[in-house]
């Protein structure tokens, strides 16, 4: 990334506007592989992890009644992260300084094609005609609604239909290792992103960035403060107690930059807490795949901060619409690393945003990505203590014992978006 910052300054300082624009429509391609290479993950992605995720849930009581309240403080706790993600955006408009054009190679002459988007053709479009046809357009949101009933189907059929579980499990392993593979491609887009970008507009852009990742830390510091409060309500003055728990597993994830890595310490110290074992193993594997507020926040502050950068004006209308098109796709992009990028890549082109705009974000998108994976492991740490609570399954902290746990061993879960 700062050699693209470099190298893009010294293109900008020292040629003209024509030269500029050539170099970074050339080094472009970079950032457009990658983008291509995310690009075709997402419908095996999304369908395989999705229909996994549901079938695992079963049908018992207890998981029910338990699930039941666990998704419920997840939806809740996913939209107050999405909508305080767009109130801030559109507070502080981080993009509105860039007056970007379309690219590549198209005239800022030509608009962009209005937004015609509305609930009524939201709510139509969720439901594919073509499954196959929705796999091949990338139509993420047809997808996301035939794998929840395909998944509903799966479990509802029961032991029959173990095999094609076991083969989508299967391929949901080859995605995340394929992902992880791409993902190695990523500091070669930002290095193309970057440069191209400093290129044309100069080094004066990294003010914006500037301000774009102070403001982005700055939201994520308030839905901190709404999470624990929230979390408040139900565990009174126990929530003191549990900040001082989780605050080695949050550091661990910030420090990393992912919330995978936290997740067998974050296993011990609830349990040290006083969360019940078994509602400790379903309540936060299911919040790695489910309850990712940081990523939320994230996704509508890049979302809205991308169509600001190119002058795209979203009526509230079409942001709550888009608000609910993130809940949705996010919630079939677990265990992606950085999948957040991957919801966003997906998502903004449905609402004329040039995806293109991804790159702006990409190359700052390690140290957004550590604010977003420590707030992840607050949120899901909340989630359990709450859900502990409301079963009646909260003891005492376990203090005394805390200086000796050893690390936990548990096998890491997939990571969750991110």
């Amino acid at each position: 990334m700062l050699l693209g910052i470099g190298l893009g300054t010294l293109i900008h300082e020292t040629s003209t506007a024509k030269a500029s624009a050539k170099f970074a429509a050339d080094i472009k391609f970079l950032t457009v592989i990658f983008l291509n290479l995310v690009k075709v993950i997402i419908a095996p992605l999304v369908f395989s992890t999705l229909v996994v995720g549901i079938f695992k849930l079963g049908d018992g009581k207890a998981i029910g009644r338990i699930g039941g309240k666990t998704i419920a403080w997840f939806l809740a706790a996913s939209l107050v992260s999405l909508a305080l993600g767009a109130l801030l955006v559109n507070v502080f408009q981080p993009g509105t300084h860039l007056h970007l054009s379309v690219l590549p190679d198209q005239n800022s002459t030509v608009p962009l094609p209005p937004s015609d988007i509305s609930f009524q053709s939201f709510v139509t479009h969720a439901f594919p005609s073509s499954i196959v046809d929705a796999m091949a357009t990338n139509m993420i949101l047809q997808i996301v609604v035939f794998s929840i009933f395909f998944g509903m189907a799966a479990a509802a059929v029961g032991e029959p239909a173990m095999p094609i579980i076991r083969g989508l499990d299967a391929l949901a392993r080859i995605m995340l290792t394929m992902t992880g593979y791409i993902m190695n491609f990523a500091p070669l887009a930002a290095f193309g992103s970057m440069a191209a970008t400093l290129a044309i507009l100069g080094p004066e852009v990294l003010v914006t960035f500037g301000k774009f990742i102070l403001e982005f830390y700055i939201a994520l510091l308030v839905l901190w403060a709404v999470l624990f409060a929230g979390g408040g309500l139900f565990l009174r003055k126990r929530i003191v107690q549990l900040i001082r728990f989780i605050l080695d597993p949050t550091l661990l994830a910030l420090t990393t930059a992912s919330s995978e890595a936290a997740f067998p310490q974050l296993i011990t110290q609830l349990e040290a807490f006083g969360c019940e074992e078994k509602i400790v193993s379903f309540v936060l594997p299911l919040g790695y795949s489910f309850n990712l507020d940081g990523s939320m926040i994230y996704m509508t502050f890049g979302s809205l901060f991308i169509a600001q950068a190119y002058g795209v004006h979203l009526s509230f209308a079409q942001q709550l619409t888009m608000l609910l098109f993130l809940m949705l796709s996010s919630k079939g992009m677990a265990g992606v690393p950085r999948a957040a990028l991957v919801v966003i890549t997906a998502i903004v082109p449905v609402f004329h945003i040039p995806v293109e705009g991804v790159g702006l974000i990409l190359g700052i998108d390690q140290l957004l990505d550590m604010g977003r994976s420590g707030t992840n492991v607050i949120g899901n740490s909340i989630a359990t203590a709450v859900v502990c609570k409301w079963e009646n399954a909260l003891a005492a902290p376990l203090a005394q014992v805390r200086a000796r746990l050893k690390p936990a061993t548990a096998p890491v879960m997939a990571e969750g978006i991110k």
